[in-house]
């Protein structure tokens, strides 16, 4: 197996919700893009919330969702993978997360996108982040389809509480209701 690069950490002005996925899909990988395989749920979830449409081409996505306050990037910087499934991923490298909490004081929330996100970033600094709420969610790949998307939505909901102050919670709690 091949070691292989993920992709770097997107950001806008003022992030308050980094969003971690575990590491992209090789469709991701070849198109260079956050959630670039088509059917991979992410960008229709963003949609919903936060009226960003799927179907803009994707540096503007990018852009909003940035403008936004969130910061996209993955807890795993590289491995080796054979395929698509988490379950491969092999001899994973993570990614500096604490450097980014640490230049970026405003976020409040990180949203792991599936449990996978959740075991590495719990493995590799299992004492958390002091003051961040981390939330579990459900995967948006296709490969989770044990949840209908409106769940999803509704799951998904709550890292648009992490985009407004008021509503994030200073405690640094771990939520792991959709593990």
């Amino acid at each position: 197996m091949n070691m292989h690069q993920g992709l770097p950490p997107v950001f806008g002005t003022d992030p308050r919700v980094m969003i971690l996925g575990s590491f992209p899909s090789p469709l991701s990988l070849n198109a260079g893009e956050y959630y670039g395989n088509p059917k991979n749920r992410f960008w229709e979830i963003m949609e919903c919330l936060l009226g960003i449409p799927g179907s803009l081409p994707y540096e503007e996505r990018i852009s909003r969702i940035g403008s936004a306050g969130i910061v996209l990037w993955d807890v795993i910087g590289s491995c080796e993978r054979d395929g698509a499934l988490d379950s491969r991923i092999r001899n994973a490298h993570v990614n500096d997360i604490p450097a980014v909490l640490d230049r970026y004081k405003s976020i409040g929330t990180i949203g792991l996108n599936g449990s996978t996100a959740g075991r590495y970033l719990r493995k590799t600094w299992p004492a958390g982040f002091q003051g961040i709420t981390i939330v579990i969610l459900p995967s948006t790949s296709p490969a989770n389809a044990r949840m209908r998307f409106s769940e999803k939505v509704s799951a998904w909901h709550r890292i648009t509480e992490g985009i407004h102050p008021l509503l994030s919670s200073p405690q640094g709690t771990y939520n792991e209701t959709y593990e």
